[in-house]
Parts: C-alpha cells; structure tokens; sequence
C-alpha cells in the first residue's frame, strides 16, 4: 500500500496560489477551497493535493497540519515557527494570509492547479456563511464535531461508490478508511 501523507512543500504552494488569487485570503476561504481541490482531486486522480487530513470544526472542515502552520506563523501554537513557514507568508488582523513570495508552480502538478483553479472559481468569491453552508457536506456531517472526517465519506461526497474507496484505500491511502456495507 503507498502512503498517503501530508506533503508540506506543495501544500504550502497551493496556499501561495490560493492567496494570491483571492481579494481577501483569510484562513477560512483558503481551508475551503483546498478541502473543495482536495476532495475533487481525489475523486478524479484517486490522491488529495495535500495529503493533509480534515477536522470537522464548527465552521466546515479544516485541514488539522496547515492549521498548525498557520497558528505557528501567527505565533500562538504549541510549536514555534522559527521563521520556516513565515519565509512563505504572513499572517495579518489575525487570520488573513498575506504572501511573502510567489507559489513555485513546479511543487503543484497541472490538475493540482486544475482543481485550485476550479475551486477559487466556485467558491472565492462566496461569504463566510456561504461556503461554511457548501462545507457542511455528508463528510462533514457524518464526522464527531472535532474529529478528522474520514476519507471514504469525502470521496462518497465527491460521487464515489464503495469499490473507487477500496481502490484509493489499496493503492494511495496508508490512512483508515472505514469498510461500507
């Protein structure tokens, strides 16, 4: 079975991306949009972009390593950034990622950006109620406030059946994906 793990350096790209081509890139927008790219990239390619996984927090899923990247870089987190993540971006008014260089599009493949793009596309421009309402989906609603949303109930979400979960679970995910009847 590959792995399926978190990959920092294209997840911290598609942040750039994602801020770069938001009016107000806050960590909120930003986590939605990569949940929307990762679930639809993952139905499409059989793997996320990021490989992080998704907590069900109050206002939508939230992608639990990037979260930890940010509450650093803010400098209100159990580790300290040490100026690794802050060489990257910024953040400002407490949640608004600011950019401090370009996305290296070499760290994103041309469907990662498909999905980036298709995802700012849909979503970028809604209000905070309004994609919070888009991501409170099957996946998000069949998870424990607090907990991380299992995969199979993202790809179910997405438009996938049972046999296209056990085929990601034997050939891309080292994470658990529950066993549907």
């Amino acid at each position: 079975m590959k792995n399926y793990t978190f990959d920092i350096n294209k997840s911290l790209n598609a942040v750039l991306y994602i801020s770069e081509r938001l009016r107000r890139g806050d960590f909120h927008k930003i986590f939605k949009i990569l949940y929307f790219s990762d679930r639809e990239h993952l139905m499409e390619y059989g793997r996320a972009i990021t490989g992080d996984k998704y907590i069900a927090m109050r206002y939508g899923p939230v992608p639990s390593n990037l979260y930890d990247i940010f509450k650093a870089v803010r400098g209100d987190s159990y580790f300290s950034d040490n100026g690794e993540f802050s060489h990257y971006f910024s953040i400002v008014d407490n949640d608004i990622v600011k950019p401090n260089c370009k996305a290296d599009l070499r760290e994103l493949s041309k469907s990662d950006i498909k999905h980036l793009d298709n995802s700012i596309s849909l979503y970028g421009e809604m209000s905070m109620s309004e994609i919070c309402e888009k991501s409170h989906d099957y996946a998000w609603q069949n998870t424990i406030p607090d907990r991380e949303i299992d995969l199979g109930n993202i790809i179910l979400e997405a438009g996938g059946d049972d046999e296209y979960i056990q085929f990601v679970k034997e050939n891309y995910c080292a994470n658990e994906i529950e066993e549907y009847a």
